[in-house]
């Protein structure tokens, strides 16, 4: 049973130098995708109770409230799902958001990634703090009552005090959601062709990752997954069905999705998906062990961590005894929860590396 969907608009004004996501600038394809885009819903959708619905990017913001809803409107959804869709500032309105409210979606996300003129300039983003300000305001005055902002750390030039002062704005805005993100350069990424200067190191990446979990914690905010950290009640759902290991559709150019053991991807282009919206360019059966890997790998995200009995029971294994060395290797930065182990704010800097042990 897949009860969480979800969908990719593959469209962008033009790429952040940071980004290596599938986005193009190609907007005269918008209606040409969308019908592809329904078109595969009709098909491959089976007609569950839907739980919860992503709509993301790219950025959904350059598609019409219209179109949204045609969108909404093709899956049955659970009583209080949560429909969450993605938005920049720039391309915002307050029509637009009083338009996707109407259509069903509950939930907001923004792409504010810094609420400083400077670094948004830096990393290439088109809106500038105020237009981030007037549109969660906006956001509020239609009547969402759950809005996310991401954030970026470690990003060129940035310091301590830059940090902290996005993070402490993000707090005081009142917003339900904070997801803050350390930079990645990524091939693809403009960054990855021309490496920017003045990037903050490992050390102080880290210190910041740790700040800005000791500022959340201290407007409310429970942490409840490495990059994410939410009032009490907010913790998003949708992205708690993936770090569960729980099925999803993915509808949409470059999307991705995970049913019946199997995970896919569709074409990365909008013209190749379009050829085919049916077509998948890669398909993996997950096998056991790949199984229990991901299994582990995705429940140290969350702050409460693995259930071990639920994976002893699921695995027929003796998670204790598997992975004793893993365990007293990094001891320091596991803490022992009721239902099995989870890790701590240090652990969560050493993710990587601790969980690559035990793939091993």
């Amino acid at each position: 049973m897949t009860s969480s969907v979800y969908v990719h608009i593959p469209f962008c004004l033009r790429k952040c130098r940071y980004c290596s996501f599938s986005s193009y600038p190609e907007l005269d394809l918008r209606e040409k995708y969308l019908d592809g885009l329904l078109a595969e819903i009709d098909k491959r959708y089976r007609g569950e109770k839907i739980k919860t619905l992503y709509v993301g990017g790219g950025t959904p913001s350059l598609i019409g409230f219209s179109q949204i809803g045609k969108i909404v409107s093709k899956f049955d959804f659970e009583n209080n799902a949560e429909i969450t869709i993605e938005a920049n500032p720039e391309s915002t309105t307050l029509d637009w958001i009083k338009g996707v409210l109407d259509v069903g979606v509950n939930r907001i996300s923004f792409g504010v990634q810094s609420f400083d003129d400077k670094l948004l300039k830096i990393i290439g983003r088109k809106h500038t703090v105020k237009q981030a300000f007037d549109t969660i305001y906006a956001a509020r005055e239609a009547g969402f009552k759950n809005i996310n902002i991401d954030l970026i750390y470690g990003l060129p030039t940035q310091t301590m005090s830059d940090v902290s002062a996005s993070v402490i704005t993000a707090c005081e805005i009142g917003v339900e959601h904070i997801s803050s993100y350390g930079l990645k350069i990524e091939e693809g990424s403009s960054f990855f062709q021309n490496p920017p200067k003045d990037l903050p190191d490992e050390d102080m990446q880290a210190d910041m990752y740790l700040k800005l979990c000791e500022i959340t914690s201290k407007y409310g905010y429970e942490h409840y997954e490495i990059s994410n950290f939410a009032k009490k009640g907010f913790a998003s759902r949708h992205n708690l069905n993936y770090w569960n290991a729980e099925n999803y559709y993915g509808f949409g150019c470059a999307a991705s999705g995970f049913e019946d053991l199997t995970r896919y991807t569709h074409e990365n282009t909008i013209e190749k998906y379009l050829e085919n919206p049916m077509n998948l360019t890669e398909k993996e059966v997950l096998t056991k062990d790949v199984q229990l890997e991901e299994t582990i790998f995705l429940g140290f995200r969350k702050a409460d961590g693995i259930n071990i009995s639920a994976i002893n029971e699921k695995f027929d294994i003796d998670f204790e005894k598997k992975y004793y060395d893993v365990l007293k290797k990094y001891e320091k930065f596991f803490k022992k929860t009721e239902n099995g182990y989870a890790l701590t704010n240090d652990g969560f800097l050493l993710s990587n590396c601790i969980l690559s042990d035990f793939a091993e």
